[in-house]
């Protein structure tokens, strides 16, 4: 088969051949270029997708990470809240206590005093 894509240049000039092969040498050069450029091309287009893929995971975490933060935010305001009603129902109940304790200890000299009382 390569002689007959030789066949045409039969009857060339030899300065003509060395045209003819200095530019299928060119053109040999730039189709290996071209296919190094589409090499480095494909590569480059990974690496953007790859990238793209890097960013949108990191939203995707970042979107999470808020989310739970938000939700971590909610349960401390809830734990402070019942922190609060918890440490103002003690409050109450330590008031419950001292005025019972008040009373006893009333009653208590109430009872010596009539007891005192019913010695005499």
């Amino acid at each position: 088969m390569s002689w007959a894509v030789e066949e045409w240049k039969e009857g060339l000039s030899p300065r003509v051949l060395q045209k003819i092969n200095e530019l299928e040498s060119q053109v040999d050069k730039l189709k290996k270029e071209r296919q190094q450029r589409q090499f480095q091309l494909e590569s480059l287009e990974a690496a953007l997708q790859k990238q793209k893929q890097k960013v949108e995971n990191e939203k995707n975490e970042a979107a999470t990470l808020k989310r739970e933060n938000q939700s971590l935010m909610e349960l401390c305001d809830s734990l402070e809240k019942a922190k609060q009603k918890i440490s103002h129902d003690l409050q109450v109940k330590e008031s419950q206590v001292n005025i019972q304790s008040g009373q006893l200890n009333s009653s208590k000299k109430d009872i010596e005093r009539l007891e005192q009382e019913l010695k005499r």
